[in-house]
């Protein structure tokens, strides 16, 4: 599948700090992609990066086949950014913004109020096109950003913590117009604190601290390189044969088998052996009723990184170097 962007060991230093560290990730068309981190990790210098707006001070990167450092006009014009305060002015209508920012992308007049009324009725503004946008709620502004930020009808958009302070119902609205737009092709670069949205939205999420790549890949993926050990729970119609958890045991990869009545949990080495292990209670004559591989969340995975970040480098809770842990190791 093509790429939209690849990033090969980038990094921004502002002084004696380096808030983007090296950091190499590739992105493909149609993708929901996951930036997750604490603040100060990264995330919002990575998109300017990415946007022409910062020079890199090593590395290099490629946005939809451009160089944002040297083609960063061309790089705007085919994408859209989205802020965590709604870029829109509260002194416009709703219309008058979605008009005023097409005519800055140079979207042809003929195609412009179509477009602004396609996007009205979209994302739910219609009716309050022609109020000042200082009336609308946070929810009503963040749809109207969102909505700018597809004026141009840009492949690609950077949408960064775009439900952070909406109301759960306003939340699960604009993450629906999320899924929407990958399912009309377009590529997201999500930047997030909410862990049950990035799991809900993503393809695959990148993790960073303090401007590091932590890990980068599926919550699947992640959490097998994280803990390689699985626990597989099978729900079982009426107690086992009595040589059931022997002969399990006795399966290569298992590790430990616990039967609780007709509850049956096996953990293994890997969850490739999951099936060997339904396949021998079969045999068995045991009679399964349900199968459920143990999934980790994304939160339980983001936060098994950090923690393992902050020992490995020598910080504290808060992030701050731990001098004491550094001597002493």
């Amino acid at each position: 599948m093509q790429e939209v962007i690849r990033v090969e060991n980038l990094t921004k230093r502002f002084g004696q700090v380096v808030a983007v560290n090296s950091v190499t990730f590739s992105i493909k068309v149609g993708e929901i992609f996951g930036v997750l981190g604490p603040n100060g990790a990264g995330k919002t210098t990575l998109v300017r990066l990415l946007n022409g707006v910062l020079t890199p001070s090593g590395g290099r990167a490629l946005v939809i086949g451009l160089d944002p450092v040297t083609q960063g006009t061309k790089v705007r014009k085919l994408t859209g950014v989205l802020t965590e305060a709604p870029a829109v002015y509260e002194r416009l209508t709703a219309r008058e913004n979605l008009l005023f920012f097409g005519a800055l992308y140079q979207v042809p007049p003929t195609v412009l109020p179509r477009r602004v009324e396609k996007l009205l009725a979209t994302f739910g503004l219609s009716e309050r096109a022609d109020d000042k946008v200082g009336a609308f709620s946070k929810g009503m502004k963040q749809r109207l950003a969102l909505a700018r930020t597809l004026i141009h009808d840009p492949p690609l958009l950077f949408l960064d913590e775009p439900t952070a302070g909406l109301d759960p119902e306003v939340s699960h609205q604009v993450n629906e117009l999320i899924k929407d737009l990958k399912q009309s092709g377009h590529t997201v670069f999500l930047c997030t604190h909410n862990l049950a949205e990035a799991q809900h939205l993503c393809d695959r999420v990148a993790v960073l601290n303090r401007g590091h790549l932590l890990a980068l890949g599926t919550p699947v993926e992640l959490e097998r390189k994280l803990w390689p050990a699985s626990w597989v729970d099978l729900e079982l119609w009426a107690l086992p044969p009595e040589n059931l958890i022997s002969s399990l045991r006795a399966i290569p990869g298992v590790k430990e088998v616990v039967l609780n009545h007709t509850h049956l949990a096996v953990q293994v080495n890997r969850r490739e052996r999951i099936p060997y292990i339904v396949a021998e209670v079969a045999r068995r004559g045991g009679q399964i009723l349900r199968v459920n591989p143990r999934e980790r969340s994304l939160e339980e995975i983001y936060l098994e990184l950090q923690q393992r970040y902050i020992a490995q480098a020598g910080l504290d809770g808060s992030g701050r170097e731990n001098k004491e842990k550094v001597v002493k190791g």
